[in-house]
C-alpha cells in the first residue's frame, strides 16, 4: 500500500513520530513518502529577520526575502531534522525539496495579492519512483519550482497541497494528514468519517478555521484525483489505520 504522510510543523517536535514514521517503513518498505510542513518556524525566522507573518485566505504572503527564509526552515533546517531523526531509528531517509529535479512545479497565484505563492501544478513521479524502488524513503519539503520560471523560479506552496498533489500522481492508498489532534473536531468531537461533500460544507460554514480548513481542501482535491482514501489524525493514526477522520469518496457520517 502506497502511502503519503504529510505531518505538520509541530508534531515534528514530538520524540514518538520517528520510530511510528520507522514502524510504517517496516511493514511496507518502498511505499511510503512522507511530506513536511513547519509553519510555525517559518513564522520564527520572519520575526528574526524582522518581517511579520501576514496570511491571506489561509496562505502566507510571501516575499523575496520570505522564500529565502522559507528554503531555510522548511528544505533546510526542518527537511534535515526529521530526515536526521529517521536515519537515527534505522530508516533509509533522504531528504529533497520540490526543487530538486523539479519534482514539484506550481503555478503561481495572483502576485499583487500572495506574492511568490502557488498551487501544485505537476509531480516528477519517476524521481519518487526511483527512490522508492531503491527502498529510500523520500522526505520532501513543500518549496516548488514554478512553471513560469524567470524572477519567480521558486514559489511557496501549503505542505497539504503538496502531499495531495504527490499522492495522486502515485495513485497512493492513502493520504494521511498528520496534525495535532486526533481529527476534524465537529462540536468538539473528532467526526468519525466525512465525504468530500461534507468537508466543502465545514469549510464554507466557517466550522474548519486555520491549517484545517487548508487539510480538508487538500483532502478533496486527493480523493477527487483518485487517492483511495484520506485521513486527518494526529501522530498515533500512524500505525493505528483506523484511527482519526476518514475521508472518502463514497461515506459520511456527518449530522
Amino acid at each position: 500500500m502506497t502511502r503519503v504522510i504529510k505531518v505538520g510543523g509541530r508534531p515534528q517536535a514530538d520524540p514518538d513520530l520517528a520510530p511510528a514514521l520507522a514502524a510504517a517503513h517496516r511493514s511496507a518498505a518502498g511505499s511510503l513518502v512522507v511530506v513536511h510542513g513547519g509553519g510555525d518556524e517559518v513564522s520564527s525566522l520572519q520575526q528574526l529577520f524582522g518581517s511579520a507573518a501576514v496570511f491571506r485566505e489561509g496562505r502566507r504572503v510571501t516575499t523575496v526575502q520570505d522564500l529565502e527564509i522559507i528554503r531555510m526552515a522548511l528544505s533546510g533546517s526542518a527537511n534535515k531534522r526529521l530526515v536526521s531523526a529517521l536515519v537515527g531509528v534505522g530508516v533509509p531517509a533522504i531528504g529533497l525539496s520540490g526543487e530538486d529535479a523539479a519534482l514539484l512545479s506550481a503555478t503561481p497565484l495572483e502576485r499583487d495579492v500572495y506574492g511568490f505563492v502557488g498551487v501544485p501544478a505537476d509531480v516528477n513521479v519517476a524521481v519518487i519512483e526511483h527512490l522508492l524502488a531503491g527502498g529510500l524513503v523520500p522526505v520532501l519539503s513543500p518549496v516548488s519550482r514554478s512553471t513560469e520560471g524567470g524572477d519567480a523560479a521558486t514559489l511557496n506552496v501549503n505542505g497539504d497541497d503538496a502531499a495531495a498533489a504527490i499522492a495522486v500522481a502515485l495513485q497512493a492508498e492513502e493520504l494521511l494528514l498528520v496534525s495535532d489532534v486526533e481529527g476534524v473536531l465537529i462540536d468538539g468531537v473528532p467526526a468519525a468519517a466525512l465525504s468530500p461533500d461534507d468537508a466543502l460544507r465545514l469549510v464554507d460554514d466557517g466550522i474548519a478555521q486555520g491549517g484545517m480548513r487548508a487539510k480538508l481542501r487538500a483532502a478533496r482535491v486527493a480523493l477527487e484525483g483518485g487517492v483511495e482514501r484520506v485521513r486527518i489524525s494526529d501522530i498515533a493514526a500512524i500505525e493505528q489505520l483506523d484511527r482519526g477522520t476518514i475521508l472518502t469518496r463514497a461515506g459520511s457520517v456527518c449530522a
